[in-house]
């Protein structure tokens, strides 16, 4: 249950994320490809990792997490490969018995999958200038 998954599926296909009873909130991020960066159209991207690293990473986010505050479940996916607009690029999903403890673990969770994990964007761009990131 308190797992990092990195996948080539779509993550909007991912099984319902299992909430124990005892718990009185559930927190979810969900990040997604926009038609835009920094005022210029994109129409898609493509993520690459380093999948055992990332994949290692990943789950030692989650394990400080559960750490760091009283959550009953967690779980984080990011996709790698071409995503088109609209698709999800990363999801995290928080368990715990209180609202305010999800969303500062869900907020922690995301930035340190951003800041730690070895991922990499390539954004197309309709100038058909494509960057990397």
């Amino acid at each position: 249950m308190n797992r990092f998954v990195l996948t080539q599926e779509r993550l909007e296909d991912l099984q319902e994320f299992k909430v124990p009873v005892s718990s009185g909130s559930v927190v979810s991020f969900w990040g997604r490809v926009r038609n835009h960066n920094e005022g210029r159209p994109v129409h898609s991207l493509d993520y690459s990792a380093y999948p055992e690293l990332a994949v290692k990473e990943g789950q030692r986010i989650l394990d400080e997490a559960l750490k760091r505050w009283q959550l009953d479940a967690v779980r984080a996916a990011h996709r790698v490969g071409s995503l088109g607009l609209g698709e999800a690029a990363v999801v995290v999903e928080v368990a715990s018995g209180h609202r305010g403890e999800g969303f500062e673990a869900c907020r922690w969770i995301i930035d340190e999958i951003k800041a730690r994990v070895p991922l990499w964007k390539n954004e197309h761009y309709s100038d058909s200038i494509t960057t990397a990131s």
